[in-house]
């Protein structure tokens, strides 16, 4: 039986060098749920030997036998689904009944689509000339960094550790210190699927200590990292210094721009995406842009779905939304709050302060700002919490201007009957993503932005592409 303070390198649970620990705290009730040890750089070399040793025999097996294994590791998984939701709702506050459907079962979605993409994907294609063809082969990028957030633990880990497997790379993760114990649990599982020792390890750690060593190390081919765009800019800097590739899946600000012709659900879906998991999603549709026409009444549907959204701990069942994650997020998200009042943005509902019945816990009151204009630090800044601002639009061209008065641009959402619009709209818009009329975007498309919403690609074939390199071959 491992314990929290342990790492998992080389195929087993070992004992840290350092002794600098880390409480992990439950934030429906502030209170310590484990310990972690934060590694020191001694530790993460260790980690990267492992890696380094393993990567020459597993970069050499077959598809069948990488598939075979996550194939092993997709059935644990799925055996496992209530107890991995129920640690992600105690580490980082997602509802119980959420963090079952949405949380947990990211992780096996995207698990599940890495297995297809391996199915049908080609790791050496023809170019044809005009004698013959030359050969690309599609080769395993080396031993590979993996740093992922904590406000959806298996999506972003399975995003990066499944393709990262599946293309031939070793692999270190570091995981949030934050909401570290879900990736410890996916350890055990990938220590009972039996993939060889050293292919994966897991080394906890912060951004400043494991993070910065990781992404400086010249024995790590590659890093991809999911987190804040100042993390981004380091670790973008750091990689630089080797010339090394990175993925980055950064922040956004999403625009949800609703025409006079969308459903009549376009306004209460869009409040219930933004307020999804506490409004910690990078993807969320945050800034509402509605039409001049029928911009009062989306405020009142905005007001009146707030309002019946409810807040409740974490461990409970239910449809309401839990907690943010950390004491950090909570001051962040009440400074933002109090500075959209101050600015002159117009408060619909919520506002300062934990919701009534709370008096510790870092809930958040699920909040909605109207008349918000483009000079307002809520327009601009990622909240990263239950908090949509509502702007009025005139016309097409306006709602276009809006949405890509952002340095982000990770996803937007259309909601119009008019499709010529949508396609239109679409191409405009300055995004990785666009969303029409609620349509969920799957599992094998492309998932990251452009501008401080990062650089690279997650999922699909796009996403196993991230760890390879194509190398050029003639004569063959």
């Amino acid at each position: 039986m491992r314990k929290e303070t342990e790492f998992f390198i080389d195929g087993a649970w070992v004992k840290p060098n350092s002794d600098q620990t880390l409480s992990v705290i439950n934030p429906s009730t502030e209170e310590s749920i484990a310990v972690i040890t934060l590694g020191d750089e001694t530790d993460l070399n260790r980690a990267v030997m492992a890696a380094k040793n393993a990567q020459v025999e597993w970069s050499e097996t077959s598809v069948e036998e990488r598939k075979s294994l996550l194939e092993a590791l997709l059935a644990i998984y799925k055996s496992k689904m209530n107890e991995m939701a129920a640690v992600i709702s105690s580490e980082m506050g997602a509802p119980l009944s959420m963090a079952q459907a949405a949380q947990s079962g990211a992780g096996y979605a995207h698990l599940r689509q890495t297995i297809k993409t391996l199915e049908t994907f080609s790791f050496v294609t023809e170019v044809p000339k005009k004698e013959g063809v030359d050969h690309v082969f599609h080769e395993p990028i080396g031993v590979v960094g993996l740093i992922t957030p904590w406000n959806w633990p298996m999506n972003q880990v399975m995003l990066k550790v499944a393709p990262a497997l599946a293309a031939g790379c070793s692999v270190i993760l570091k995981p949030s210190e934050i909401a570290p114990l879900s990736s410890m649990m996916l350890a055990d599982m990938i220590e009972e699927a039996h993939f060889p020792k050293g292919v994966f390890n897991l080394i906890n750690g912060d951004g400043d200590g494991v993070g910065t060593w990781l992404t400086q190390h010249p024995d790590v081919a590659a890093i991809s990292f999911t987190g804040s765009t100042r993390a981004g800019r380091l670790i973008m800097s750091s990689a630089s210094e080797q010339v090394k590739p990175i993925c980055l899946e950064l922040g956004g600000k999403g625009a949800n721009i609703i025409f006079a012709d969308a459903d009549d659900k376009a306004v209460v879906r869009g409040v219930r995406q933004c307020f999804l998991n506490s409004g910690q999603s990078c993807n969320a549709p945050t800034r509402m842009l509605v039409e001049e026409s029928i911009y009062d009444r989306a405020v009142e549907e905005a007001h009146g779905m707030a309002i019946k959204t409810t807040v409740g701990y974490a461990h409970e069942e239910g449809r309401h939304i839990g907690p943010v994650a950390s004491a950090a997020q909570f001051e962040k998200v009440q400074a933002l709050i109090r500075t959209g009042i101050q600015q002159g943005a117009k408060l619909v509902c919520g506002g300062e302060g934990r919701p009534e019945g709370f008096d510790k816990g870092y809930f958040v009151k699920p909040t909605v700002f109207a008349d918000v204009t483009p000079d307002m630090e809520i327009f601009k800044e990622e909240i990263f919490g239950p908090v949509l601002s509502i702007t009025p639009f005139k016309n097409q061209e306006h709602a276009i201007e809006l949405a890509n008065d952002t340095p982000y641009g990770l996803t937007n959402y259309v909601q119009t009957a008019d499709l010529t619009r949508a396609r239109h709209l679409a191409r405009k818009l300055r995004s990785g993503m666009v969303e029409i009329n609620g349509q969920l975007l799957s599992p094998a498309t492309p998932f990251g932005g452009v501008g401080l919403s990062g650089v690279g690609r997650e999922g699909g074939a796009w996403g196993l592409e991230e760890f390879l390199y194509a190398k050029a071959v003639s004569g063959i």
